[in-house]
């Protein structure tokens, strides 16, 4: 037998005893790429197996599951119906696309601050397809300073239908206020639909607009340079620079922390830094000088003062509603060559309050911040007021002259001022007692205070030269607080009400009490006034008060009464008719309390604020007992309960 033939029988031997094993694992591979293998069950005879009668196509089909078959038809579906889509949005005579829509800007790159800008616009539709329900929205910077697209102007424009292939053209009227040379930025949006959708496409572009002028021009004239407690002046000018007038001009001045406004020609509007200047026709301009000084300020701190100008907001009438121009200005804080600062009762600040029971203990402390000697030091504290005693001036180691209300601290009263060394300091002192707030002559003071002026002065030699004159001061005002009083009164056979009970107290039994609270003041108005005071278990408010105009208001859960007063106005209960309310009180004695004098109302507290002084008030009124001080009627053995 030849060699292949002996090959081939080989080969078949095998195959036919891996056919007939029973343990043999056929290799299949299927589409995910991976191989796996099968268990086959032979028969060991070639006879055919139950059911194994069917032709082998309709086995197949059988095999094959229905949902196989549906999603089969899905894919194919979806394929097509993808393709269709497709060639709808991408064929050459659908497309409508951005990148085929172009917005063209004709205009000029700068314009004059509240002159009128044309804007052109030519918009370009290079697709094969009309751009339907087409808006022009412009949004551009109603003001210099906007920072947020709500603070910005918009305009919307239809333009209808853009043919495929068309061209609009649209012409529209801005106005940009700003600095000159500032720039601002406008975008352009195209909103538009195409054919077959409801969505809304947009088409940017921004464009940069640069103010080569401003219709205000504002300049501001001030010192570069300054020193602590130094009195400036600030010069502002403002001057139309527009073909047409403007109307209704504002002017408002951001002071920087630690200036002192003092005055203004002309005075402001409102407040101390608002001006209404009208109407400014061509050509116009108006001027403002501001005087302050620098006070609680450091060496080589920098100060900015910023000037705005635009119209007035209709809305409220401290804000400028459209801004024209602005400015600003820096100065620079320097130490002066010589100091000198005031401390009212130990303390340094721009203003004090105090009332007329506090002594006013001031010291001032000077100093030589030069490298050189100074010579003739001299310190002067010039006093003034309405609330300023003369009489009750102690000049300590100075010279107090009455007829200038001056008093003077030289060499001939302290000895080393004749030549003061470089860095050498120290420090003087006064008292002083205010005037009484009230008196039968004088009636009450108006605006109680007391002004100190201090100055001072040296010189500066030079070798071979002119002594140079050197100077320095600073100004404090203490604020008088308004006396207001408060008064408590505890009453049974007086007052609005008809008292019942025993008297004295009897232990188990109710006694009525009427408790009559009465506010005065002097010198300054009082506002947000109150006054409160709780009640002790044993006593019960019944609920009466008089006159009942007055708010008087009682908390049951922290047996509080509360009498809400609002304002005191000057001179009440003085020169004008007192403010008082009037409540009543029940009291059960105890046997416990049999023989003592129980409070029946703890401790008043008045509250409110001294509006000229700035600062809160506060009085207290101890509490009242059963012993009825108040009451002309009661006698003294009725004060104790009884059994």
């Amino acid at each position: 037998m030849p060699l292949h033939d002996r090959e081939k029988l080989n080969k078949l031997e095998d195959l036919k005893t891996k056919l007939f094993n029973k343990d043999y694992k056929t290799r299949i591979e299927r589409r995910d790429s991976f191989s796996r293998f099968r268990s086959r069950n032979l028969m060991d005879s070639w006879q055919k197996k139950e059911g194994e009668d069917e032709p082998i196509q309709e086995k197949f089909f059988m095999k094959t599951s229905i949902f196989k078959k549906f999603f089969i038809f899905s894919i194919i579906f979806f394929i097509l119906a993808l393709g269709y889509a497709s060639y709808v949005f991408f064929g050459n005579n659908n497309t409508v696309s951005n990148d085929n829509i172009n917005i063209s800007v004709l205009s000029n790159a700068f314009t004059a601050g509240g002159e009128d800008y044309p804007l052109l616009l030519e918009i370009t539709n290079k697709n094969s397809s009309p751009l339907l329900l087409a808006d022009l929205v412009i949004e551009y910077p109603k003001n210099p300073d906007s920072t947020s697209s709500s603070d910005n102007e918009h305009l919307r424009l239809s333009l209808g239908t853009i043919p495929a292939g068309g061209i609009k053209d649209e012409n529209v009227k801005l106005v940009f206020y700003g600095e000159q040379g500032s720039t601002r930025q406008i975008k352009i949006s195209l909103e538009y639909r195409v054919e077959g959708s409801n969505a809304i496409f947009v088409k940017d572009k921004t464009y940069d607009i640069s103010i080569n002028s401003t219709p205000i021009n504002l300049s501001i004239d001030a010192p570069a340079d300054a020193t602590s407690n130094q009195d400036i002046t600030l010069n502002v000018k403002a001057s139309l620079n527009s073909t047409k007038s403007i109307s209704g001009v504002m002017l408002k001045v951001d002071y920087p922390i630690g200036f002192q406004f003092e005055k203004a020609v002309p005075a402001p509007s409102l407040g101390n830094n608002i001006w209404t200047l009208g109407d400014f026709a061509v050509g116009g301009e108006r001027n403002i000088a501001i005087t302050g000084k620098m006070i609680d300020v450091f060496d080589g701190e920098q100060k900015v003062f910023k000037v705005w100008a635009g119209s007035q907001s209709p809305d409220d009438n401290t804000l400028i509603d459209t801004v024209f121009n602005s400015s600003q200005q820096s100065v620079n804080i320097k130490k002066s060559s010589i100091s000198a600062r005031l401390l009212v009762n130990g303390v340094y600040q721009s203003s004090y309050a105090v009332d007329t029971k506090t002594p006013i203990e001031a010291q001032i402390q000077w100093a030589n911040n030069l490298e050189t000697k100074i010579n003739n030091l001299v310190i002067q504290a010039k006093l003034s007021g309405t609330a300023f005693d003369p009489s009750g001036v102690s000049a300590g180691q100075g010279f107090y002259d009455s007829s200038k209300n001056m008093i003077v601290w030289d060499k001939n009263s302290q000895s080393q001022f004749g030549e003061v060394s470089p860095g050498d300091s120290g420090s003087v002192a006064f008292s002083l007692s205010p005037l009484s707030l009230f008196s039968a002559s004088g009636g009450i003071l108006s605006s109680p205070s007391i002004s100190i002026d201090i100055s001072i002065t040296g010189s500066q030699s030079e070798s071979g030269g002119t002594p140079t004159q050197l100077s320095s001061g600073e100004s404090k005002t203490i604020n008088i607080i308004s006396d207001a009083g408060l008064s408590a009164k505890a009453l049974y056979y007086s007052g609005p009400f008809t008292n019942t009970g025993p008297m004295p107290p009897k232990a188990g039994s109710k006694t009525t009490y009427t408790i009559i609270w009465s506010v005065s003041n002097t010198a300054n108005n009082i506002s947000k006034a109150q006054v409160r005071a709780t009640i002790p278990s044993w006593v019960r408010f019944t609920n009466l008060f008089s006159p009942n105009s007055e708010d008087l208001s009682y908390n049951d859960t922290t047996k509080e009464i509360i009498w809400n007063i609002g304002n005191i106005k000057r001179g009440t209960g003085i020169t004008d008719t007192g403010r008082n309310v009037s409540f009543q009180l029940e009291f059960t004695p105890s046997i416990s309390q049999i023989g003592t004098m129980p409070v029946i109302i703890n401790d008043a507290t008045l509250t409110g604020h001294d509006d000229f002084a700035n600062v809160d008030i506060v009085v207290n009124k101890t509490s009242l007992n059963t012993r009825l001080l108040s009451d002309p009627l009661f006698q003294d053995a009725s004060s104790r309960v009884v059994k």
